[in-house]
This record gives C-alpha cells, sequence and structure tokens, in this order.
C-alpha cells in the first residue's frame, strides 16, 4: 500500500489543479490561487513521501509531469488569458498561451536530463506559477501595494509573462529547495531563502510571493557564481 501513496499525493495536485481551471473559467480567481497553493504543498509532499518510502518508478516520475502540467502550466496560463481579457489589451491575451507552452517544455526536457537531480536547468514550473496566481490575491487582499499597482498594468503584465516564460527553458541552475541534511554550510542558500520568505510574507503578506521567486531567482545566480 505504502508503494502507491506518492502517486495518490500526486493524484491530489492533479485534482486540485483540475478544479481550479474550473474556478477560473468561472473568474474566481482568488479560489483558484488557493487551490494552487494546495496543489504545491501536494507536490512537494509526493516527492518527499517517495524519497521517504524510497519508492521510484517511471510511472510516478511521468505522473507527476503531467500533474505539473496542468496546476503548473495550464492554470497559470488561464489566470493570465482571464486577467488580459479584462483589461485593456485583450487583443494580447493569447500571450498567456506562452505559460503553458513554456512549461511543457521545461518538464519534459526535466524527465529526460539525468543532471536535474541535485539542481534544477531553468524556473521550476510550480515556482513560475506562483507568480501568476498570486496576482489575484495581492489585487484582492493588499490591493494599495506597489505591487498590486504594476500588476494591474496590463503592459507590465505581458512583459512578465514573457521575461516569466523564458526563464522556464533558460540555462540558469537554480538550487533546490531539498535537504539532504541540516548542516548550515551545505544548505546556507536555502536557510537564507526561507527566513527571508518568512520576513517577507510576514511585512508583505501575498505581495512577498512575486518577491520571493525574485529573490530565488537573484539567488541562484549568484550561487553559481560562487
Amino acid at each position: 500500500m505504502s508503494k502507491h501513496i506518492p502517486n495518490l499525493l500526486t493524484i491530489s495536485n492533479l485534482i486540485c489543479g483540475c478544479i481550479a481551471l474550473y474556478f477560473t473559467f468561472h473568474g474566481k480567481l482568488v479560489f483558484t490561487a488557493y487551490l494552487i497553493g494546495l496543489a504545491a504543498v501536494f507536490d512537494f509532499m509526493d516527492g518527499a513521501a517517495a524519497r521517504l518510502l524510497y519508492v521510484s518508478n517511471p510511472i510516478g516520475k511521468e505522473l507527476d509531469s503531467l500533474a505539473d502540467m496542468v496546476s503548473f502550466g495550464l492554470v497559470p496560463g488561464s489566470v493570465v488569458f482571464h486577467i488580459l481579457e479584462e483589461g485593456t489589451l485583450s487583443q494580447y491575451s493569447f500571450m498567456a498561451l506562452l505559460i503553458p507552452i513554456f512549461s511543457a517544455y521545461r518538464l519534459a526536457k526535466f524527465n529526460v536530463d539525468e543532471n536535474q537531480n541535485e539542481n534544477f536547468i531553468g524556473l521550476p514550473t510550480p515556482a513560475n506559477c506562483l507568480v501568476f496566481v498570486s496576482i489575484p490575491l495581492i489585487t484582492t487582499f493588499n490591493s494599495e501595494s506597489t505591487i498590486a499597482y504594476l500588476f494591474e498594468i496590463p503592459e507590465i503584465l505581458l512583459i512578465i509573462t514573457i521575461l516569466m516564460s523564458l526563464a522556464l527553458v533558460s540555462r540558469i541552475n537554480m538550487f533546490s529547495l531539498k535537504f539532504k541534511n541540516f548542516k548550515f554550510q551545505d544548505n546556507k542558500f536555502r536557510f537564507f531563502l526561507i527566513t527571508m520568505s518568512i520576513i517577507l510574507l510576514t511585512c508583505l503578506e501575498f505581495s512577498a510571493i512575486p518577491l520571493i521567486i525574485l529573490l530565488y531567482i537573484l539567488m541562484s545566480i549568484v550561487k553559481r557564481t560562487n
């Protein structure tokens, strides 16, 4: 029975993604964001469970990528499409398709690349997704923030969509958040990112999410140069 636990968690991720798509189609983007947050938890747990239970099979890896494609590829694309459709640049809403297209390529590349066990090459799809699904949370609950103001400008959202999509398939070496041990020297970048994330979330609430992802990218670049 235990060998099926990781796959059940992956399917839970997929279920959250499918329901999130339903809410996106009905314009309830805050519910979409909550469900994707839950999907991200399941996505983290399935990998942790597989390592803890020593479960490894090709079906699990493929299923994980398919679930991620829905939750972290299709859903953020649909969120951006909905936002652009409601704005003044609705004629460019098709640019939101870049997110699922580049996410699919990113996930396929991950599946065949044996060099991405310790680190990731290119921005992981969950991190990319969190930037976009955080937008309705920011504009709803932190509407007075500078981040909310920027996201409400369609031109800026378009630029962010293009840049983040390119980050997915970039050659940036992104460090993994998986802990093999808890020694500070081996995990100083992870500890720093977690600490800064807690501080930013405490101070800025949902507005902190895009900043945390930006910090993650910048820290990965710095780590690579060291």
